[in-house]
Order: structure tokens, then C-alpha cells, then sequence
């Protein structure tokens, strides 16, 4: 998909708001929008921000071509003046987000656009898409790499994801958290992220037998060997024939056997089995590589059972995130800009948690001088300040539950992104974004890393914002009973 293509991968009702706006004459009227999300998948106590290398592209290359132009003139929604309007588009939106691989929480604004309110409509689809599906991925991956981060973690999921782009997308976003390289080879092009592989069963079935589909892999890729063995059975033959090979050709001629891989059958039995018959066979270098529609949960018990694997090949549950595959991004109006004052609004909802934050607002993150972890995160309005010696937190939803911060140290986790239409940022490499995703991580206590019943990380309101909050409720609840 060409980036002019894009512009189009939209939600319809866009347009509608859109025009509906130019008709109105409100198209300059500036609205500040924040991404969120409202819940954490899986149950986590945290997710990994992820997704804003594709939106820092769509906007740069955002313009619409008259193919797209044309088709939107023959839907009969739109007169010529709005389709010009579109024709001569310059996007000058300002744009703040949170750094790629920062391990974020519930309800923080990750991503705020401010803009004309048909700029700011227009690139809402695809800035949600690209953070919901990027996030969800790197939040998956990173938890499955918590399980035990001296292990190796390959990205399988290219044949299992929801079409080409996910599975580039989602090959990037395991790297970014932690994994070690992908099957992807587009995401090795287009990325730069290392691509692995081994063998297919049909390779071995190709052959007369399984040891001389080994020996003929052998020869073409003696520096990179490692034989898939459970085609037939995996102690009887495939470790068997792998070994053998080893000791037959790789061996003399100077090499190693660098894996076996187990796909099937009760991984924790079949590699402890494996590698005492590697090690008899003086291979103790040689690695278990496992695969088989593996996630955190089976990794974690595989391990508790002692199983000697090395390598976790992951696919389908990663590239899907099957156990809570939908990351719940929203994209919410907070403020509008009347008469050079930005004036709050908020939206209401039955539901507590659907309430949404009003106003322009910065994101803040405290930490322990002494041990460098993450005690807390606080949401403030954007002209507030914040104490360096002695700050008052407390639960937005049980207000009486406060505690005093003292020997902290303090960071914005937002930072500019574009300033009226141009790029501020330096997008780093994702070798940069990997690290720093890293060096996050560290910063989060363990029980908040925990894939159960995880930690609740506070993610408080300043007393300014939550006074805000409660006044625009009860102004709006006394509207609608006037009504």
C-alpha cells in the first residue's frame, strides 16, 4: 500500500464530520483530541507504547491524489468547494506523544493532536490503527519476554497474522520488546530486524528419509544448522538422525550443530529427553528451539517444569494476540480553542471508567531517587507545575486515599512531534527504540510485571485536573436535567 493510498483508510463518518464542519464554516476552529486506552489487555499492569513510526510517516506523506478526490465527488456527499478544501490540504497539526516502548498505563493520554478540527478528524482512523495493533504486539511480546529474558524469543507469525501488514507490523513490534529476530523477511528489508528460520516439515518429507534430508541441509547450511525433528519421532529418529549427522559431517568439516527444533508433542518431556541425548553425544552447545502455539502462560509452565529449552519460537498467539486480541485505543475531543482561550469539555458516560479527562494536558512520571523505579504517574494540566521537593497524590476514583511523594525525581513522558504541521522530532533507529524500551522496563517494579493479578500502578489526577473533571460532570448533568 502506497502512502497516497492511505489517506483513504478512514473511518467514512470522517468525511461526514468533515464536511459537515466546512459547511459550517468551523473548519478553523482548533480542537485537542488525546489517545488512551481504558483498559489494559490481558489483565497486564502495563502496555508498551507502540505504533508512532507509521503515524510520523502517514503525516508527512498526507495528501490526497484525484483518483481519491474523484471518488469521493461521485458519492454524492460532497460539493466541489469541499473537495478543493481537501485538493489543497496542508496538514498543520501539533502533535505530542510518548516515545516509542515506554511502558505505559490505563487512561494516560499517549498521543494528543491539536489542530483544525477537519485535520484532526481526518487522521484519526489510521493514528488509532497504527497504535492500537503496534501496541498490542509489543505489549504481547514484551510480557512473554518477562517470563524469563535469558531465553532467545523468535517471531513466527508471518503465515498466522491478519494480512502482509500485520505481520511486518508485528514482526517489528516483538523486536521492539525484547525478541531476537522474525521469519518476516520483509520486516528484515523494511526494519532492519534480524530474520531467522529453520525447516519445514516438507523439506524432511521431500526425502528418502529424514537423515539424508538432515545431510543434504547439512551441506548447503553448515554454519546454521538446526533440523526440525519431530516429522516422524522425535526421540527415536529425529534427535537420533540429527546427532548423527553431527557427528558424521559437521563435526569433521569444522562445524557445530547449532539446534534442534520440537514442534509438537509434550515439549517439556521431549526436550529434557532431547538433551540428555545431546549431551551423551557431547553437543552440550547445541540448542532446543521450541515451537507450537506457544505464549507467556505456556513458556511459564514449561519452565517450572525444568524443560532445558533454549529458543521459544511464537506465532500464532503473538502475531494475533489471541488470548485479547483488540487493543481499545480511543481517540477523544478534550479542549477547543475559543476566542485564544482553550476551553475544556468532557464526555460523560454511565460507565465510570468511559468518562473521559477534560482539557490540554501534560503526563508526568515519578521516580525513587534511590532505587530509580517508577512510584507513580500523574496527569496535570498543561500550565500546572510541579513541586520538585514534595507532591500530594491520590486515588481519582477513591479520593480519600492519598499519599505524600518526597525523594523523587520527576520526567514529562510526552514529547513534541510535529509543531504546526513540521517534524521536531529525531525519530530514532529501532535499535534506539529497542533499547530504550529496555532501559523502561527496568524501571517498573516486578510485581507490576507480574502476568497475574499484577500490581495496580498509581495513575493519578492533579487536584486542579480532578477539580476540573467534577465540575464539568456536574455542569453537564445539570444541563441534560434541564432538558
Amino acid at each position: 500500500m502506497t502512502n497516497a493510498s492511505q489517506v483513504l483508510v478512514t473511518d467514512f463518518y470522517e468525511f461526514s464530520m468533515a464536511y459537515a464542519y466546512f459547511k459550517e464554516n468551523k473548519q478553523d476552529i482548533i480542537g485537542y483530541f488525546d489517545v488512551f486506552i481504558r483498559t489494559i489487555p490481558d489483565s497486564g499492569g502495563y502496555y508498551v507504547f507502540n505504533g508512532l513510526h507509521k503515524f510520523i510517516d502517514f503525516i508527512q506523506n498526507f495528501k490526497f491524489d484525484e483518483d481519491q478526490l474523484e471518488y469521493l465527488k461521485n458519492t454524492g456527499q460532497y460539493d466541489d468547494d469541499f473537495i478543493d478544501y481537501l485538493r489543497n490540504i496542508d496538514l498543520k497539526l501539533s502533535v505530542y506523544a510518548v516515545k516509542e516502548g515506554t511502558p505505559v498505563f490505563a487512561n494516560e493520554p499517549v498521543v494528543t493532536i491539536i489542530g483544525n478540527l477537519i485535520e484532526a478528524q481526518l487522521i484519526e482512523s489510521f493514528l488509532l490503527q497504527s497504535v492500537n495493533f503496534s501496541s498490542l504486539i509489543a505489549t504481547k511480546a514484551s510480557r512473554m519476554v518477562q517470563v524469563d529474558s535469558s531465553k532467545s524469543y523468535l517471531e513466527f507469525g508471518t503465515r498466522r497474522a491478519h494480512g502482509a501488514d500485520a505481520s511486518i507490523e508485528g514482526a517489528r513490534a516483538a523486536y521492539l520488546a525484547g525478541f531476537d529476530a522474525t521469519a518476516c523477511t520483509e520486516a528484515g528489508i523494511r526494519y532492519g530486524v534480524p530474520v531467522a528460520g529453520t525447516m519445514a516439515h516438507s523439506y524432511i518429507q521431500i526425502y528418502d528419509d529424514e537423515y539424508a534430508a538432515f545431510m543434504a541441509f547439512a551441506k548447503v547450511h553448515p554454519e546454521d544448522c538446526v533440523f526440525l525433528v519431530d516429522t516422524y519421532d522425535t526421540l527415536k529418529s529425529g534427535v537420533p538422525n540429527a546427532i548423527k549427522v553431527a557427528q558424521e559431517y559437521l563435526i569433521p568439516k569444522g562445524y557445530r550443530l547449532k539446534g534442534i527444533r520440537l514442534d509438537s508433542g509434550d515439549l517439556a518431556y521431549l526436550s529434557k529427553q532431547a538433551r540428555i541425548m545431546l549431551d551423551k553425544a557431547g553437543l552440550t552447545d547445541t540448542q532446543i528451539i521450541a515451537s507450537n502455539s506457544l505464549d507467556e502462560f505456556t513458556i511459564t509452565d514449561l519452565l517450572l517444569q525444568g524443560a532445558p529449552i533454549d529458543v521459544f519460537g511464537i506465532g500464532e498467539r503473538l502475531i494475533t494476540s489471541r488470548s485479547h486480541p483488540v487493543m481499545g485505543g480511543v481517540y477523544k475531543v478534550v479542549a477547543s480553542m475559543q476566542d485564544g482561550v482553550v476551553v475544556p469539555t468532557i464526555k460523560l458516560s454511565d460507565t465510570i471508567e468511559k468518562i473521559t479527562n477534560p482539557g490540554f494536558k501534560r503526563l508526568y512520571r515519578f521516580y525513587d531517587k534511590d532505587t530509580d523505579k517508577a512510584v507513580a504517574d500523574l496527569i496535570a494540566l498543561h500550565h500546572e507545575t510541579i513541586d520538585a521537593d514534595e507532591y500530594e497524590i491520590f486515588s481519582p476514583t477513591e479520593p480519600w486515599k492519598r499519599k505524600i511523594l518526597t525523594n523523587y525525581y520527576y520526567k514529562e513522558l510526552q514529547v513534541p512531534i510535529f509543531s504546526n504541521g513540521k517534524l521536531v522530532y529525531k525519530v530514532p533507529t529501532l535499535e534506539e527504540v529497542k533499547t530504550y524500551h529496555q532501559q523502561q522496563m527496568q524501571t517498573l517494579w516486578p510485581e507490576v510485571k507480574r502476568l497475574n493479578q499484577a500490581h495496580l500502578y498509581f495513575v493519578d489526577l492533579s487536584q486542579e485536573l480532578f477539580d476540573l473533571k467534577n465540575k464539568l460532570i456536574a455542569e453537564k448533568r445539570a444541563m441534560a436535567k434541564r432538558l
